[in-house]
């Protein structure tokens, strides 16, 4: 199992390129599925979690190939053999409960396994089933599988107990091919969504209201083929610019949204970090310790819960205390116990952290819980004294596209070393 091995205290500079986004890329590869027709994806990052659904959609039946450059794939759900998602295929992977709503949209009919993942939180799927179910849908959950059926999907105003990104994604790529109107109310507003909305329309779907809190979806008989870039994945950038904010140095973003990061990029600037942007790019400039900053974790337009693991690590070196409320996922402080590995001053009292920051962290052997507490462990060995080997880091390939090789490429003593024997 790889580890990755960080010599602290060096500064970082350069440029860094940013991959397609993670929470793009997983439903919109599935929503592959919607179509008879080839779906072209560019912006493709390469990660574990892509892996893990590519396979997924292989098995069943739906041809993958790579595309005319290296970051793109064409897929071809033409001859789906297989209305399947077994469990020894998605066990690692909350999202793949994504291929539910295409597959009973479009053939009447899926068994998914109840997914895996990181052991963050419940996350529970019961706003999916609803959801479907009024749509029509008759579903069961029975041997640890949701097993659904619909002869046709039928439009509904369906309003989620709770904003729910993957439940919106799916309900969303239902709807296109369902009979009549759904309108989701409470819809996830994040860019995302928003992304694979657009990807939808090329495709011939008719979407109006994403990037807001309803959105109205008029079913259509059926869906074809299209090409569409991912968008960047703002998490990635919001990980570099901690990165740079903690270390200091001067790093240059490519191909980021800053309209994707307001929040991040308003705590970063609290903090005393410079930050200019432009279409597609982001600078990050860090010089001496970062003043402490709260946050309080939401849903977007809100604090990320994606970015609360990176900044507390940020937070950690920084001057004076600072407190972090994470609303979101109810087990998304196990970061903390391995931050305290190298030294940093952190107090749990249930869903709030108070940080301490201290003028330097020391290097440890740390492990990895989840993928954005990978993020956070990087960060932290970043700054610190001597070595940091992170363990597990097998979280962070699930979302993080040669992390690695990025930060080594702007000045980071970093590298991937295998378990001794």
């Amino acid at each position: 199992m790889d580890k990755l091995l960080i010599r602290g205290g060096q500064r970082l500079n350069g440029e860094v390129p940013i991959s397609g986004a993670k929470n793009a890329a997983l439903p919109e590869l599935c929503a592959a599925l919607l179509s008879a027709e080839p779906l072209t994806l560019t912006n493709v990052p390469r990660l574990q979690d892509v892996s893990t659904t590519l396979k997924l959609l292989r098995n069943m039946g739906v041809a993958a190939e790579p595309g005319a450059t290296e970051d793109a794939l064409v897929l071809d759900a033409s001859r789906v053999t297989l209305t399947e998602a077994p469990y020894e295929l998605v066990k690692t992977m909350r999202a793949s409960i994504l291929v539910l709503g295409p597959l009973l949209a479009r053939f009447g009919r899926a068994r998914v396994s109840l997914p895996g993942g990181c052991a963050i939180g419940s996350r529970p799927v019961d706003q999916h089933i609803k959801g479907l179910q009024a749509m029509g849908a008759e579903i069961r959950v029975e041997h640890g599988y949701i097993v659904a059926e619909a002869s046709r999907l039928q439009g509904a105003r369906i309003t989620t107990d709770m904003v729910t990104v993957t439940g919106t994604e799916n309900l969303l790529m239902a709807a296109c091919l369902a009979e009549g109107e759904t309108v989701l109310e409470n819809a996830a507003q994040e860019p995302e969504v928003s992304d694979l909305a657009e990807m939808l329309i090329a495709m011939g779907a008719r979407i109006e209201g994403h990037g807001t809190r309803r959105i109205t979806v008029q079913g259509v008989e059926s869906l074809h083929g299209a090409s569409h870039h991912i968008v960047p994945d703002r998490i990635e950038a919001g990980t570099f610019l901690c990165a740079v904010a903690a270390t200091g140095g001067d790093v240059v973003l490519r191909r980021a949204n800053a309209a994707h990061l307001t929040t991040v990029i308003e705590k970063l600037r609290e903090a005393g970090i410079d930050i200019e942007s432009g279409d597609d790019w982001i600078r990050v400039r860090g010089s001496g310790r970062p003043k402490a900053v709260s946050f309080r974790t939401s849903e977007y337009p809100s604090f990320p819960t994606d970015m609360q693991a990176q900044f507390m690590a940020l937070n950690c070196i920084a001057e004076g205390s600072s407190r972090v409320t994470e609303t979101i996922f109810e087990n998304r402080f196990m970061h903390v116990n391995e931050l305290t590995r190298l030294g940093a001053q952190i107090e749990v009292d249930g869903h709030t952290a108070i940080v301490h920051g201290v003028e330097r962290l020391s290097g440890a052997t740390v492990m990895a819980t989840d993928l954005r507490a990978s993020a956070s462990l990087v960060i932290g060995g970043l700054v610190a004294d001597g070595e940091t080997l992170v363990d597990r880091i097998y979280h962070l390939d699930r979302g993080y596209d040669r992390m690695e090789s990025k930060l080594r490429a702007i000045g980071a003593q970093i590298e991937r070393v295998g378990r001794a024997p």
